[in-house]
């Protein structure tokens, strides 16, 4: 079995491009939202609509940013735990 430090550096784990699994809940979401979208986009004049694609566009950005934001907090505690870890492991070795 190879080691998770092995595995990251040889590019079998590239933890930037895991997506989390699409429940059917998370389908029917999204499902509705689309519908939710196209109803209004519909109704709408064309440069509404653009204006509309263009407020779309800074949600995701301002969410893409937001999960970088996490990412880079949640690895830092596991690094941090990580620390902790290999310290109580120096402490037991060297008794």
């Amino acid at each position: 079995m190879q080691r998770i430090i092995e595995a990251l550096f040889d590019g079998q784990i590239i933890p930037w491009e895991r997506r989390a699994d699409v429940t059917a809940e998370h389908r029917a979401v999204n499902k509705k939202i689309e519908d939710e979208k196209r109803y209004f986009m519909e109704k709408m004049s064309l440069d509404d609509c653009k204006r509309f694609q263009k407020l779309e566009s800074l949600y995701e950005t301002a969410v893409h940013c937001e999960d970088v934001d996490l990412y880079a907090h949640g690895f830092t505690l596991g690094t941090l735990l990580m620390l902790e870890v290999l310290e109580k492991k120096e402490s037991l070795l060297n008794g």
